[in-house]
């Protein structure tokens, strides 16, 4: 009779190890969720990484717009001789018979 429960305990042993190896290979949490786990982790940083490319762009394009608008507002003010409201306006009249030097456009730019 020992030797019958002792094959017994084997049996339920191995069946307790087969059930574990299941467990670890195939079932939640085991090396084939992790696996997919890690893939998704992986196309997720790729994409993180191609919105941060945007996101850089963007901000870039913003930094232009801001200072494009400082690039307007000086032209206005320098070659149209426009002023902002409760700015006061000052001519300087060159004495005559001095001639002011000639502007080029496009220069300085």
């Amino acid at each position: 009779m020992p030797r019958r429960w002792l094959s017994v305990v084997l049996v339920l042993l191995a069946a307790l190890l087969v059930l574990l190896q299941y467990r670890l290979w195939m079932g939640e949490g085991g090396r084939r969720s992790v696996a997919g786990l890690q893939h998704g982790v992986e196309q997720q940083a790729r994409e993180n990484e191609g919105l941060q490319q945007r996101n850089d762009a963007l901000a870039a394009e913003v930094e232009d717009l801001k200072s494009g608008e400082a690039a307007v507002e000086e032209r206005a003010r320098s070659e149209l001789g426009m002023i902002k409201p409760g700015e006061t306006f000052y001519r300087v009249v060159e004495p005559e018979g001095r001639v002011p030097a000639p502007v080029v456009e496009g220069e300085g730019e």
